[in-house]
């Protein structure tokens, strides 16, 4: 069987090349015998697309790069000949040689490996299923999907260090603002993520640990720049948080942000703004220095129990200033601190360990992911149907992972799981 040139796709040649799936002798256009002693490590910036192979042309061990195009042609239509970018690559990898264009030895893979595997893989990438692999997953090995999972889970996790990490050279290594920050963000979910965000960042934390001994003032101020103060009420509450804004306003010189950023469609009322506003208050009353803590618990039930607060009195019967309900006390839930232990503390937490190399904290993060249990949405839940199941946090953070950044984008060649799926086909 023959592929079309123009069917041919360079990644797959990737996939072959770092594999070393060819069969035969490997003979370059010039008859010079071809030796793969190390392919080099994939380039993922401009220039050749694999630096630092080792590669035996004849009796001649050369060391340099590798370019790989589907036909030879390529190499000009790509501009590489006026490229000093590509001076030092020492063999050009192509399916096909089409026509002679440098002085660099060309390997022709056509013919020299099983082309029924581009088949299978052309099976996969047009899919139109959830996954590609939606009906095949289920006859992939327990070995390869947990091997998987665990790549996906570190993966992740370096994903979010890196964003820790941003915001760590952005504040000077203020890892307790830090971790105010990223608490504010996921606080807000997906639907007010942003407006969190906006307001930790014209509110900063030490202004607030300032007065943290004052339950009234630090709700006050987080309520205060977060809009929600600027009405006319005759309710006493509300009103004796305005008073104590203006002070805390004038003596700190506060921005507050408009009301109007705040969103409430599709929201359960357990999950306003105002309320997860006043929940956090309580929380930097009770606890100051809450990274801190953190950084001393040695059990995920520790940490969960510095997150285990109560909104003030007042929101017992309210959701929203002036409107008034139904009394029941606003905790907050078990389900929203796994969110905060997930996403702001065990990466931040494993950034602290790389930090200072420290790796008990970075298995403590690891651990903390482990004993808690797996998130339940609809990506989780369509990988049970298919046959892969998260047994905890990790192995559903890793699941996330995989479907966002391998399985939408149709990387079947880069993940474990479609590599099976192929080589076992």
């Amino acid at each position: 069987m023959t592929l079309l040139c123009g069917v041919m796709k360079e990644v797959f040649l990737y996939y072959l090349w770092e594999g070393r799936m060819f069969w035969g002798d490997l003979i370059t256009d010039q008859g010079s015998p071809v030796q793969i002693i190390d392919p080099g490590y994939r380039n993922t910036n401009s220039g050749p697309d694999y630096l630092e192979a080792k590669i035996k042309i004849g009796e001649q061990l050369w060391v340099g790069h590798v370019e790989i195009h589907v036909k030879t042609s390529d190499w000009n239509r790509h501009g590489h000949q006026h490229d000093k970018a590509y001076d030092n690559v020492i063999l050009h990898v192509v399916y096909e040689n089409d026509i002679n264009v440098n002085r660099i030895p060309v390997l022709e893979l056509k013919g020299r490996f099983d082309e029924r595997l581009y088949t299978q893989y052309e099976n996969l990438i047009i899919s139109q299923r959830w996954i590609a692999c939606e009906r095949s997953l289920e006859q992939v090995s327990p070995f390869v999907k947990l091997a998987c999972l665990e790549r996906m889970a570190v993966e992740r996790l370096e994903e979010k260090s890196n964003i820790v990490s941003k915001i760590l050279s952005t504040n000077k290594f203020d890892w307790e603002d830090t971790f105010y920050k990223l608490l504010l963000r996921y606080l807000g979910m997906k639907v007010n993520n942003e407006a969190f965000e906006y307001l930790s960042n014209i509110l900063p934390f030490k202004i607030l640990l300032k007065h943290a001994d004052n339950l009234l003032q630090v709700e006050a101020m987080l309520l205060g720049c977060a809009g929600f103060l600027e009405f006319e009420s005759e309710d006493a509450y509300p009103q004796l948080l305005q008073r104590e804004f203006s002070v805390m306003r004038a003596k700190f010189g506060l921005l507050v942000m408009p009301e109007e950023r705040w969103k409430y469609m599709r929201m359960r009322p357990v999950n306003f703004p105002t309320v997860r506003l006043a929940q956090l208050a309580q929380m930097i009353h009770l606890n100051g220095c809450l990274f801190s803590k953190i950084k001393e618990a040695t059990s995920v039930d520790e940490v969960k129990l510095l997150f285990n607060v109560k909104a003030s009195e007042y929101w017992d019967t309210h959701y929203r200033f002036s409107v008034e309900g139904p009394a029941k006390p606003k905790h907050l839930g078990e389900s929203t601190a796994d969110v905060l232990i997930i996403n702001a503390v065990v990466p931040l937490l494993f950034c602290y360990g790389r930090f200072h190399k420290d790796e008990s904290y970075c298995g403590r993060a690891l651990q903390f992911l482990e004993d808690i249990t797996a998130e339940d949405n609809s990506v989780t839940r369509s990988f049970t149907a298919c046959g892969l199941t998260s047994a905890n946090a990790m192995q559903s953070q890793a699941v996330l992972h995989l479907y966002n950044h391998y399985c939408r984008r149709k990387q079947c060649l880069e993940c474990s799981i479609g590599n099976y799926l192929l080589k076992r086909n």
